[in-house]
């Protein structure tokens, strides 16, 4: 396995892929420089998301194909914004109108605890009767201002209490190690590994 397409276009979220596979010899290729048009989303678990998504992007290409459904979940909230954290603020898509939504909504609430969802799935083809699922779970808080140069999405307001940061300060190889896509990505190399798919580092 020389390459894998991944369904997403997110500059972010590639390099941290990148960063990753690279150790394996394998070209992570954006569905968008394959000309495969970005997926919707009709479902209301993070799987189902990740597992049409890999899908629709191994039909039209030919390749394996990875894909991730992540969102933010607050507590107070419900788990909300959860599968609906990319287009929190409405269409089209804004990270910062997303962030800024998601403070305004929890100026006044004292309980800030939240967490990050990552679910990651990997198909050989499109008709892949054994899909490999990966997940990761991180958890942590909402600050009350936005930090941080670094990561995307809602990295500035995500807090990690026990490091004094917010995961947009965090350089990528930290991040990668304990954030919720980090962790399912420690996964899914062990599920590859496993099903020899991949070998070695």
């Amino acid at each position: 396995m020389k390459q894998i397409v991944v369904a997403s276009n997110n500059k972010g979220k590639l390099e941290e892929l990148n960063t990753i596979f690279a150790t394996y010899g394998i070209e992570i290729v954006p569905q968008q420089a394959l000309k495969v048009p970005e997926a919707d989303e009709p479902h209301i678990t993070f799987i189902e998301n990740s597992l049409h998504k890999a899908r629709h992007c191994a039909r039209i290409t030919g390749l394996p194909a990875l894909a991730d459904d992540s969102g933010i979940c607050v507590t107070a909230f419900g788990g909300k914004p959860g599968i609906y954290s990319a287009r929190y603020a409405g269409t089209p898509k804004s990270d910062v109108n997303n962030l800024n939504k998601l403070l305004d909504e929890m100026k006044n609430i004292d309980n800030r605890a939240a967490y990050f969802y990552c679910s990651l799935v990997f198909v050989r083809s499109y008709d892949d009767p054994q899909p490999i699922i990966a997940e990761g779970i991180f958890c942590g808080e909402i600050s009350r201002e936005a930090r941080g140069q670094f990561g995307y999405g809602y990295d500035p307001i995500f807090l990690i209490p026990e490091l004094g940061k917010t995961a947009a300060e965090l350089g990528t190889s930290e991040k990668n190690r304990i954030s919720h896509r980090g962790q399912a990505m420690q996964q899914m190399i062990a599920k590859l590994k496993q099903f020899n798919l991949i070998s070695g580092e």
